[in-house]
């Protein structure tokens, strides 16, 4: 039986980095499907990003030319499988990379920010908390209704799709993780 080459790539968000709880773990959910692990680094951004729509755009610009110099030479095209994790403004940057170089990967898309619908396709899963204050409910519903990708909405979670409440916390995390290893396995086995 031939093995098939797959690779897994995390997009961190701007202060939710690749050890916090939803990229950790669906970081050990793709190693566990046999994938490659490689961690996108997009070097010091800007702060206070938040709100403002100039320091944003600026944050994910210099996010996806890092992430383009790092992985010039990757070969993406040599893998079987691609499937890019993202979260927060890591989505616009693994959504444009994807769409840049054609990759055709599969996409976990954690808490979008409303702007990386621009370059969000018809490919993945979206997970969004009603009490994020990165993004509206409604227009990421409408966003992934057009694109006809699956939303998974948490009540109340914020843009760490947390509450405040731990034990809450860790049961909406469980959930998460459910359907993202349905997605990774699904995904695989195309």
């Amino acid at each position: 039986m031939i093995m098939e080459k797959k690779i897994a790539v995390i997009f961190p968000g701007v202060g939710y980095h690749v050890d916090k709880p939803l990229l950790y773990y669906s970081r050990k959910l793709a190693g566990q499907y046999g994938y490659e692990i490689v961690c996108a680094d997009y070097g010091k951004l800007p702060s206070g990003i938040k709100g403002d729509m100039k320091k944003m755009y600026e944050a994910y610009e210099q996010a996806l030319a890092n992430v383009t110099e790092k992985f010039a030479d990757l070969d993406f095209h040599s893998y079987d499988r691609v499937l890019f994790i993202s979260k927060s403004i890591g989505t616009a940057v693994a959504a444009s990379y994807d769409a840049q170089y054609e990759i055709g990967a599969g996409h976990i898309y954690y808490t979008p920010v409303e702007a990386s619908f621009q370059a969000i396709g018809t490919e993945g899963i979206v997970f969004h908390g009603t009490g994020d204050d990165w993004a509206k409910t409604e227009v990421i519903s409408a966003e992934c209704e057009k694109r006809g990708l699956p939303l998974y909405l948490t009540e109340q979670a914020n843009h760490s799709m947390e509450t405040g409440n731990a034990l809450r916390d860790l049961e909406i995390l469980k959930t998460i993780m459910e359907k993202t290893d349905q997605y990774i396995r699904e995904f695989s086995s195309r």
